[in-house]
């Protein structure tokens, strides 16, 4: 099998050849049909994660290279150990990528992706970008009938993602919106899981012209470009006092400042993005406007089985992927550090 492979830190990715692994136990072997490049792989690739100040999480540690990334994976059985039961070859399935080690409190709460012990594909152990991947067991394999082939790897990060956090907003009143921050990949999937989740539809805030016409063009009730000195007032005054709740797709320093800016009392923040960066506020102010701010890590694999159920339902509009070969990988990655990619790119092997 072949892979594009990290084996420097920074520097570009490389084919690598492996042996065909055999799948033992409840293993399943997929052959990679498309693999989603996610924001995350771009600091994985680095090596480390801004947390500001010139401060960085190392995170070189969590792998032995060469190692190949990838957790947004699609593609078809073409083996099994034979504790299998549940999947056979030829079936078509995306992979839930967020596994744990099976047996802590927390997994056992149906919550892998928050182990402290994770086996993540395409983190911590080999993902997608390859031509085949090892599925620890069949039960992360979920159907996809009905989603467009591409698009339906995606759903496994950004898709989850937006979900999740989504859900973590709780009940929103039928005369409030909530507001979507960052309308990149994920932004734009938060979008449409806002519109199928609440009575309103969301409005979303950017700083490039570009995805904000797209947003608004996915059904955002209206856009806010934060760059705009009078861009919280204006918030503030459309939404009589702020919106109720915000998601902040970017995670900049710049970003979650404009969030937590126009809540309302009581409002919620729940931070998605890694771009990185610190943040400071009065605590005083947290009592006082009543806030919280959150974080969202992706989604249990209950979650994704509910998020499926309203993809496959057709309640969630297709977000633009553009397919590229496996090869341009360390491009894509690139292409994505810099902006320029709109929508969601995924390599086809």
């Amino acid at each position: 099998m072949k892979s594009q492979a990290i084996v420097e830190y920074g520097q570009p990715l490389q084919e690598v050849t492996t042996d065909m692994p055999e799948p033992k136990g409840g293993e399943v072997l997929v052959k990679v049909s498309h693999c989603g490049v996610c924001h995350s792989d771009v600091h994985l690739h680095d090596g480390y994660f801004d947390l500001g100040g010139d401060n960085k999480l190392d995170v070189r540690g969590g792998r032995q290279l060469p190692f190949t990334l990838g957790h947004e994976i699609e593609g078809e059985v073409i083996a099994v150990g034979p504790d299998v039961k549940d999947v056979k070859v030829g079936d078509q399935r995306v992979v839930y990528p967020w596994i744990g080690c099976g047996e802590c409190p927390t997994c056992k709460r149906d919550e892998e992706q928050l182990c402290n012990k994770p086996r993540q594909l395409g983190i911590q152990v080999a993902g997608g970008y390859a031509t085949h991947v090892m599925v620890p067991d069949a039960k992360y394999l979920l159907d996809y009938t009905g989603v467009k082939e591409g698009l339906a790897a995606t759903y496994m990060c950004s898709g989850l993602t937006a979900y999740s956090a989504m859900k973590k907003l709780g009940d929103i009143s039928p005369e409030e919106r909530v507001m979507v921050v960052g309308l990149g990949g994920v932004g734009m999937m938060g979008l449409q899981f806002a519109k199928a989740m609440f009575d309103n539809a969301p409005l979303g805030a950017d700083v490039d012209e570009q995805k904000l016409q797209a947003a608004m063009g996915a059904g955002a009730h209206q856009t806010y470009n934060p760059k705009d000195a009078d861009a919280i007032k204006k918030v503030l005054a459309d939404t009589n006092g702020g919106v109720p709740a915000a998601v902040d797709f970017v995670g900049s320093e710049a970003s979650l400042k404009f969030a937590s800016s126009i809540v309302r009392k009581g409002g919620k923040v729940i931070v998605v993005g890694l771009f990185g960066g610190g943040f400071a506020m009065p605590i005083p102010m947290f009592p006082m406007r009543a806030i919280s701010i959150g974080g969202a890590y992706v989604g249990s694999l209950g979650e994704t089985h509910e998020m499926m159920a309203l993809v496959k339902a057709g309640k969630i509009d297709p977000i633009p992927v553009e397919e590229r070969p496996l090869d341009q990988a360390s491009k894509s990655l690139d292409d994505l550090r810099e902006g320029k990619i709109m929508g969601r790119v995924v390599l086809k092997p």
